[in-house]
C-alpha cells in the first residue's frame, strides 16, 4: 500500500510520519502531483494559518490537485479546515469540498470567560458515524489545539463541545477531516489512523 503525507508548510508532518511508524506504517513525504495521484491513500495535515496554507497550495497547484483525488483522504486539523469552503482566518476561500464554514471560537457569556481560544487540551468526541471510529467509543478523548472550528453541518460524522458544539470530524465521499490531532491522541488516535489505512 502507498500511503502519502501531501508536504506544504503545514507543522504537523513529522509527528504524523512517527504516528505511522508505531502502527507499523511507512509514508511518504511529497508535493509531486504523480506520487500523490499514484497513492492508495492520501494524507493531508497542518498546523498553521488557512490563508498562508492556502497560497502555497494555490501556487503549486496542489489545490486543484486534493480536490480531484478520487482515493480516501484524510485532513488533519488545519487540513481539515481547508477542506471547508471559508475559513473566517483572514477572509480565506478554501477548496470547498465540504460546504461547512470555519469560524473563530467566540466565547460570549460568564460562564464561558474562562474558555480559552485557541483551546489546547484534551476533549471528548461524541455522536461518532463511519468506519473511521470502528472500535472508538462515545465521548473518547482527542487531542485538540485550535481557534477556530468547523460549524456542524450535512457532513459531521463526530461532535466536540467547545464553546458550542462544533464539528471534530466531517466526511463527504472520499474525504474525511479530523480537527483533532491523532497523532497526539494516544491509541484512540492510532485506532482512527488504522481505521482510515483499512478504508
Amino acid at each position: 500500500m502507498k500511503l502519502v503525507i501531501i508536504k506544504y508548510n503545514a507543522g504537523n508532518i513529522q509527528s504524523v510520519l512517527y504516528a505511522l511508524e508505531r502502527i507499523g506504517v511507512e509514508a511518504i513525504v511529497t508535493d509531486d502531483h504523480s506520487a500523490i495521484m499514484a497513492a492508495d491513500k492520501v494524507i493531508f495535515p497542518g498546523v498553521g494559518e488557512a490563508s498562508t496554507a492556502m497560497q502555497y497550495l494555490q501556487d503549486r497547484q496542489l489545490d486543484k490537485l486534493i480536490v480531484s483525488l478520487t482515493q480516501p483522504v484524510l485532513g488533519i486539523c488545519l487540513g481539515m479546515q481547508l477542506m471547508c469552503a471559508y475559513s473566517e482566518e483572514n477572509n480565506t476561500q478554501c477548496l470547498g469540498i465540504f460546504e461547512e464554514r470555519v469560524q473563530k471560537f467566540q466565547p460570549n457569556s460568564i460562564v464561558q470567560a474562562n474558555l480559552k481560544v485557541p483551546q489546547i487540551g484534551w476533549n471528548t468526541i461524541t455522536h461518532l458515524q463511519t468506519p473511521i471510529f470502528n472500535q472508538i467509543k462515545e465521548n473518547s478523548y482527542c487531542y485538540f489545539v485550535h481557534g477556530y472550528y468547523a460549524a456542524l453541518g450535512e457532513h459531521t460524522i463526530a461532535q466536540t463541545d467547545y464553546v458550542q458544539p462544533y464539528s471534530s470530524a466531517l466526511h463527504k465521499n472520499n474525504f474525511y477531516g479530523l480537527q483533532f490531532h491523532p497523532e497526539k491522541s494516544a491509541g484512540i488516535g492510532e485506532q482512527i489512523l488504522k481505521n482510515f489505512i483499512q478504508l
